[in-house]
């Protein structure tokens, strides 16, 4: 598992096409999403080299248009779920034993599918199951699945060239072996990117997996799976699965060749996964790797050196692209005094000049949040700040579910810095602004730090290079990811590896090399050329 003398392609970023009125990857991807949306497809298990229709099935919908049934997908008894573990275990040796520059062939084909005869396809899918308007589908399902797999080939092979030093009596050297066991790979419904990365890079590195994606991105998923399979993924490698979460996970956790997890999702589910591991950790054959990025409650803080139509840019894109499900969303501001009028002013009148519908029409900038129990959810939230004394709406805070699960993006301003909307995790399009004193910077900073148990992402608007090292210091354990005057979201592969601590992950960088690595059990060899034959050494004499 050595470089050796091959030279992969150097990664580049996927550009990102714009969509403009007329142009012709617009009308590609309008005639996909209209082909899918009456496509009704039927989605089954992939467990080695069979699709299984098990007959229990469940509907996929659009979230935009929750009555219109776009496929279904069929449910996993706890049988297959054994039967994707011997299937995957079946499959390892060969594909652990495989070159790496033939596994990396393989996803650097599945990259080029998706950049060229999938985009449109994955785009649109995207576009039908997570309601994202094109930008946002283009940007993820294609732009950075593409960028995912391009650049872990190119951390594979920096980590395959580390090698030990060597002196002339002796070869040290380095081999990156695949877990012993497999993955469980669980991805969630807001990033096709993610769905697809998660199984791909361990995958990548030798290794076999057990795939659940979302129920909600299952549509979206589909499309993974095609060009996984196009691309030549062999069967075994990436076996795919729907059904019961707690069923399929209790199933994969009960394994003594359970090796490891990838998780991305809620921070309640991912401890609950850990205390299951931890109860079995004697029936392992291996210590597994538990890898998870989970939740978040992002911030934007603002300087009163801040410019305030930056600074309410921020805000607007960073809460509210996507209808505020992205990991990284802000959903917490603190805004000086002093640049409050200003940023209120723009933030209101920016909001009320958003189109909402679905993202069939391209002058949508909102679409539907994700399924009922999160429109529920926000719309709780939602209608108790119309009732308390310390919070206020100042934009927004109209919902309709008749036909799509639609929120309005809203803004609350309140005036206790610890109120329920600033503290906690909601995923959808609602924006908590607290205002503070100016004198009150510091104070402000240390309730940044403190309030909230997660750390993912957070920004700092300044444009003084003081204060911007101060916040960025006093800030450094509660985001992952830190932006300087920018939004909180948009983390791009190979340029801002991405995850945070504390409740919100374990850090371990998708889009780098460390994530890598923990998909990897490296094992020393030293081979030594002339061997001793006396046990003596030298201080013994004769």
């Amino acid at each position: 598992m050595l470089k050796g003398f091959f030279h992969v392609p150097k990664a580049v970023n996927e550009p990102v096409k714009s969509y403009a009125p007329n142009s012709p990857e617009k009308a590609k991807v309008l005639e996909a999403y209209r082909q899918m949306w009456q496509s009704k497809i039927d989605v089954p298990l992939y467990i080695g080299s069979e699709e299984i229709r098990t007959g229990n099935t469940k509907n996929m919908t659009a979230p935009h248009d929750h009555k219109h049934i776009v496929g279904t997908y069929h449910l996993a008894e706890k049988l297959h779920i054994e039967k994707a573990i011997a299937n995957a275990l079946e499959a390892k040796t060969e594909w652990a034993n495989m070159a790496w520059e033939q596994r990396a062939a393989i996803f650097l084909k599945a990259a080029e599918l998706i950049a060229g005869p999938y985009r449109a396809r994955i785009n649109a899918a995207t576009m039908i199951a997570q309601s994202k308007n094109i930008h946002q589908a283009e940007i993820d399902a294609s732009c950075e699945l593409i960028d995912f797999l391009r650049f872990n080939v190119e951390f594979m092979t920096q980590i395959y060239g580390d090698q030990p030093k060597s002196n002339s009596d002796m070869w040290n050297r380095l081999e990156y072996r695949p877990l012993e066991g497999f993955v469980y790979a669980i991805t969630p419904f807001n990033f096709t990117a993610i769905a697809g990365n998660l199984p791909a890079s361990a995958a990548m590195m030798g290794n076999v997996v057990i795939w659940k994606p979302s129920d909600s991105q299952i549509f979206s998923a589909k499309i993974i799976i095609d060009v996984f399979k196009e691309a030549g993924v062999p069967d075994g490698v990436i076996n795919v699965v729907f059904g019961d979460a707690l069923m399929i996970t209790d199933t994969v956790l009960a394994s003594r060749d359970f090796a490891g997890i990838h998780f991305t999702g809620s921070t309640h589910v991912f401890k609950d996964i850990w205390a299951k591991i931890g109860t079995n950790i004697h029936h392992y054959k291996t210590y597994p790797r538990i890898v998870g990025e989970t939740g978040g409650k992002d911030f934007i803080i603002a300087h009163p050196s801040a410019n305030p139509k930056q600074v309410a840019t921020g805000i607007v894109r960073g809460a509210f692209e996507f209808q505020g499900q992205k990991c990284s969303a802000a959903s917490r501001s603190y805004v000086p005094r002093s640049l409050w009028p200003a940023i209120k002013e723009q933030l209101i009148t920016e909001v009320k000049s958003m189109k909402m519908g679905s993202p069939e029409d391209f002058s949508n900038f909102i679409t539907a949040v994700i399924h009922e129990g999160s429109f529920d959810k926000l719309v709780s939230f939602i209608d108790q700040a119309k009732k308390d004394a310390d919070a206020e709406i100042i934009v927004g805070g109209n919902y309709d579910k008749s036909v799509g699960y639609f929120i309005e993006p809203t803004i609350i301003v309140t005036t206790n810095p610890h109120y329920t909307t600033m503290e906690t995790e909601l995923f959808g399009p609602v924006m908590t602004i607290f205002v503070y004193e100016d004198a009150k910077w510091e104070e402000t900073l240390e309730l940044v730090d403190t309030t909230s148990e997660y750390a993912l992402t957070g920004a700092v608007f300044s444009q003084d290079r003081y204060a911007i090292e101060q916040a960025t210091t006093k800030l450094q354990n509660a985001a992952g990811n830190f932006y300087i005057n920018d939004k909180p979201t948009g983390a791009v592969v190979g340029m801002q590896p991405f995850g945070g601590a504390r409740a919100s992950g374990t850090n371990d960088k998708a889009g780098s090399a460390l994530n890598l690595l923990r998909w990897a059990s490296p094992r020393t060899i030293k081979e030594t050329f002339i061997t001793p034959e006396d046990y003596r050494y030298a201080f013994l004499g004769e």
